[in-house]
């Protein structure tokens, strides 16, 4: 039923060109009784698309295009296992639920394309992340960002045991095996007995590495693209990191098993990590508008940058993350059509430029309002 976010989804939804795109956002909660509030929320924005829908469409298409979100509300399976937040994007043909880790604003909009802003923060630039924890008993995969951290299920290809990983040839231990307290409350493993049994364990451990590296890389980090984080005692790290060849994998790492620290605690850790890398790439595309700005292959303009959009012209597009334009955008002019409220076609203008310049091969990023170069709510660099 729910789907993953990642740059696959949003391509696919970018993509999806069949109008009437009806997008429903809304806050959730993850725990009883506060959670009982939330298929409520979400019948309230079923009949909100309901009611834009009516202006332009008959009973039995609203009665199609809405069925699958009607299903969701009844599912009271679903309504027990939410985060903090929930996206549901639905057309013919096509219906997405993103269960999310932070909370969104409540929106329900019918338009000519998905609204797909609070998603494209998330998964492009909300400083997310990813940690592996790492140990020679078990591998568990976190995701999160500055506020939030939860535990994902690990993907049908990914060994979740040094046994999983290695089966038949997994060396049987002819020798004495005792734990002894790690950093931070870990256990690291202490061979006693012939010289050339340690060795064969050692190169056990390798082989593990190397197949989780594998397929950590293959299930999560590319689809994913995101940062990721090694969490695992200290004498894991190097040889965890001779073997990678996950290119998403940081340098700075948390050199303690997660096994051993409160989620609280895993997400300070991580995001003491990934926060350097994250406000550096923020910078950079900063700096990339203004030196763009300076040799005039830039502008905050809205009508200009809404032309070069049409035109295939926008190489970078920053938009602000909270900000919100009513009105249409012509995609083959970059016109803009004036807001009127009842017209259940009209989105979010910057929404609406992201989608086109994502379509054109452009980039979109979104910033915090703190974090944009100007008050204009864009911000976009030209190929010429």
């Amino acid at each position: 039923m729910t789907h993953p976010l990642n740059h696959q989804a949003m391509a696919e939804l970018t993509a999806f060109a069949t109008p009437p795109c009806l997008s429903l956002y809304q806050p959730t909660h993850r725990r009883h009784p506060e959670n009982q509030q939330d298929p409520i929320r979400f019948r309230h924005g079923i009949e909100a698309l309901s009611i834009s829908l009516r202006q332009q469409y008959s009973a039995a298409q609203i009665q199609a295009l809405l069925a699958p979100f009607q299903a969701l509300a009844d599912d009271t399976v679903f309504w027990n296992h939410t985060q903090d937040g929930l996206a549901v994007l639905g057309g013919t043909g096509m219906f997405r639920v993103f269960v999310l880790p932070r909370a969104v604003a409540e929106l329900a909009v019918v338009a000519d394309s998905f609204h797909t802003k609070p998603l494209r923060r998330l998964l492009q630039s909300a400083g997310r992340y990813q940690v592996l924890g790492l140990s020679l008993q078990k591998i568990r995969l976190f995701e999160g960002d500055r506020e939030t951290i939860a535990e994902l299920e690990l993907a049908p290809g990914v060994p979740q045991t040094i046994t999983d990983a290695l089966g038949d040839e997994f060396t049987e231990p002819h020798h004495t095996v005792s734990s002894h307290g790690g950093i931070g409350g870990g256990s690291a493993p202490m061979h006693h007995g012939q010289g050339g049994k340690k060795d064969e364990v050692d190169k056990d451990a390798e082989r593990f590495f190397r197949a989780v590296d594998r397929a950590v890389t293959e299930h999560h980090s590319k689809p994913s693209g995101l940062p990721m984080i090694l969490a695992a005692l200290p004498e894991h790290h190097h040889l965890f990191r001779k073997v990678s060849h996950n290119a998403l994998l940081l340098d700075t790492g948390i050199d303690v098993n997660p096994d051993a620290l409160s989620p609280d605690q895993l997400r300070q850790r991580a995001w003491a990590a990934v926060e350097p890398q994250y406000l550096a790439q923020q910078a950079r595309w900063v700096d990339e508008f203004g030196a763009a700005r300076a040799k005039g292959l830039g502008s905050d303009n809205l009508a200009d940058v809404a032309r070069a959009a049409a035109a295939g012209r926008v190489a970078m597009l920053l938009i602000e993350a909270e900000r919100q334009l009513a009105g249409h955008l012509d995609d083959s002019s970059g016109r803009i059509i004036a807001a009127e409220l009842a017209n259940p076609r009209i989105d979010d203008l910057l929404d609406d430029l992201g989608e086109l310049v994502l379509k054109r091969g452009g980039r979109v990023h979104v910033l915090p309002a703190d974090r944009m170069p100007g008050s204009a709510g864009l911000a976009a660099t030209y190929r010429h």
